[in-house]
């Protein structure tokens, strides 16, 4: 397969990079900032330049010609105030649907969070709030689209070794992942066209990771 991944220098991204990679498949990371490029070219993914807050739908779609699948891995990060929480959590997922629509790549796996779905928690703060809203609009976008969407909701995240077993289901109790089964789930999901059109949130757990995507795909 030939998959162009959305937030290329990730921590979740490199991981598939190079899980992905080291299987065969070809991989382009879309990255911001040129400085990031050897540490994609490290997984063995190619790095290509493209700031999807100022990019033009035409500058994207060209990156995913003869793509088999885009995944949007792309966030605004920590320290990054309530308006790029909506240009990069938002709006960045709208413009990959959009060139994934014009390339005519089907295949789209969004990262999402657990919480999105649901009005922000009270008590936490704007940014926050900004955060869950812009996941929950950029999950809605997708699910209006014709694609073979899926989207996957982790929940706190961790740079824990992978553990290969996690719980995945339309909703889980509140729990961590470990990034490496994030990026290994998504693996299996792309792997598996039977789990499109499904929100399935994803924690750490006791099924292994290619028995838990099992089940959700449908024949």
């Amino acid at each position: 397969m030939r998959i162009v991944i959305a937030g290329g220098h990730g921590k979740i991204a490199l991981r598939l990079e190079r899980l992905l990679a080291a299987r065969g498949d070809g991989v382009v990371g879309l990255i911001r900032n040129p400085d990031h490029a050897a540490d994609v070219t490290a997984t063995g993914a190619a790095p290509v330049v493209c700031d999807l807050e100022s990019a033009s739908l035409e500058d994207v779609a060209v990156h995913l010609d003869q793509a088999d699948a885009v995944v949007f891995a792309a966030g605004a990060g920590p320290g990054s105030g309530a308006a790029r929480k909506d240009t990069v959590d938002r709006a960045a997922s709208a413009l990959m649907a959009d060139a994934a629509q014009r390339a005519g790549v089907r295949r789209f796996v969004q990262i999402s969070s657990m919480g999105a779905g649901k009005p922000p928690v009270p008590g936490r703060d704007d940014v926050w709030a900004a955060y869950i809203n812009a996941k929950t609009a950029a999950e809605e976008d997708l699910r209006e689209r014709d694609l073979d969407w899926t989207i996957l909701r982790p929940g706190r995240l961790t740079d824990d070794p992978a553990t290969g077993r996690v719980l995945l289901a339309e909703s889980v109790p509140r729990g961590a992942v470990t990034r490496a089964d994030v990026a290994a789930v998504i693996v299996a999901l792309l792997d598996s066209p039977g789990t499109t059109r499904q929100t399935l949130e994803l924690v750490g757990g006791d099924t292994p990771i290619e028995d838990a995507v099992r089940a959700h795909a449908r024949a």
